[in-house]
């Protein structure tokens, strides 16, 4: 008989796999007047700067227009790492930003994924963190340079948590014949991000902060002393600090925030499972993995090792999640042809965004803070982020930022609606063949 279900298993549903084991819940609790600081977005940006805030003696309010955790802080790959992700979209950092600037931004990003072992351990959180390594696959010959001036940056702060892996190696990495070489990076690791989400709320609410779903910013002014009026879907509220954390969901509501984002939806897919034998035998290391074209791929086992997640941009435009699922599953079974025959469970999107400079920002502007772009990897920066947006607020600390010395960009008469980003998209994807990454023949 003939399979007609195509790639889907029976009882597939259209919403990320980690909330099965950690749905986001509607928080619900009195929303007061008047508030030291009032924090929009209730992903991990803002949970981290409420939980920052509260150890040090500072209760925040915390709001989202729909529930806490709802957004891509509980949808992406849960995939983590240090300075090793800031060459993942761009491998000029030096000759843009100077080399004795980027060996700053390197140096923090590195003590930002030890910082965020220690505040895994310090809160208890339950996230089946593991440090497990990253494996980049170079998709054609000429990116082995670029992976090779990445792995140089990192061991440039004196750590060596970077090395080259040749062709004629890569399969104690990944079953495929598709990567010409990589990269491995030993300072990363993966987690259950519905898991750390939902424990990064309930830390920050052990911390005094009052957190609440289902409240939309309309928008807001700065009365005379100094402080925020907001005006919000529940009502006005009163606020000495104001703290933006959309990133990808940045509204109307904040426009000079906005017109600095790119939102990108990314999508992955969940395999049925399989069975720690057959994952093994596809991610051999059981890392975190990623490629460098410019449509890149990022996947990884399951936490329980019984399937494999696996994602990337389907779509450069806002396409339907079943309809997402058929290319990624093409996609997966191309790059990994032991997957054939392999279903799927679920399948889901979240919006990331991209700065126009490609780098991460936190910082402060009119008297507002902020911490947003995190393009496309977000778990350790956006951690930091928060705990940094924190002790602005709370006065400054002993070492500033160096991502706060970056400056937010715009380009003229951008909006804030990526209009652009379908032909952003096709100019990828010729690149990505003119680098001789192509689907093989009949697919």
């Amino acid at each position: 008989m003939t399979d007609t279900s195509g790639p889907f298993a029976p009882g597939f549903v259209e919403r990320p796999y980690w909330w099965d084991a950690a749905p986001p819940t509607p928080a619900e609790a009195p929303l007061s007047d008047s508030v030291e600081v009032a924090i929009i977005g209730g992903g991990i940006a803002g949970l981290s700067t409420a939980l920052e805030l509260g150890r040090n003696g500072v209760k925040a309010l915390v709001i989202d227009r729909e529930a806490i955790g709802w957004g891509a802080s509980s949808r992406n790959g849960g995939a983590l790492s240090g300075a090793g992700g800031l060459g993942k979209v761009r491998s000029d950092l030096v000759e843009a930003f100077g080399a004795k600037f980027v060996a700053e931004l390197v140096e923090e990003g590195e003590s930002a994924f030890e910082n965020f072992e220690a505040l895994v351990a310090r809160e208890g959180l339950d996230c089946d963190f593991v440090r497990c390594g990253r494996f980049v696959g170079a998709h054609a010959p000429k990116a082995m340079e670029g992976l090779k001036r990445r792995a140089e940056l990192v061991n440039a702060t004196g750590s060596e948590q970077a090395f080259l892996i040749p062709r004629e190696r890569v399969a104690e990495e990944i079953a495929t014949d598709r990567f010409h070489g990589g990269m491995v990076l030993h300072r990363a690791g993966s987690l259950h991000p519905g898991k750390y989400v939902r424990s990064l709320a309930q830390a920050a609410a052990r911390q005094g902060a009052t957190l609440i779903g289902g409240v939309e910013l309309r928008g807001y002014r700065r009365a005379a002393d100094g402080a925020f009026a907001l005006e919000t879907s529940r009502g006005p509220v009163r606020a000495r600090h104001l703290m933006l954390a959309t990133n990808g969901y940045t509204g109307g509501a904040t426009p000079w925030h906005r017109r600095r984002l790119v939102p990108v939806a990314s999508y992955m897919i969940a395999t049925e499972e399989i069975g720690e034998e057959r994952v093994r035998r596809a991610l051999p290391k059981l890392r975190v993995y990623g490629d460098t074209k410019k449509v890149l791929y990022y996947f990884r086992p399951s936490p329980d090792y019984r399937r494999i997640l696996f994602g990337g941009r389907a779509s450069f435009v806002n396409a339907d999640t079943r309809h997402s699922a058929e290319t990624l599953h093409r996609f997966m079974v191309d790059l990994i042809p032991d997957l054939a025959g392999v279903k799927l469970t679920h399948s889901w999107k979240g919006n990331v965004a991209f700065a126009f400079d490609m780098m991460p920002h936190v910082g402060v502007e009119d008297g507002v803070h902020y911490a947003m772009a995190c393009n496309g990897s977000g778990v350790v920066t956006m951690t930091h982020f928060g705990q940094v947006a924190a002790q602005q607020i709370l006065g400054g600390s002993n070492r500033v930022s160096a991502f706060a010395r970056l400056k937010f960009k715009t380009v003229p008469l951008y909006d804030g609606r990526p209009w652009f980003m379908p032909f952003i998209g096709m100019a990828y994807q010729l690149r990505d063949r003119l680098d001789g990454w192509r689907l093989r023949e009949g697919r």
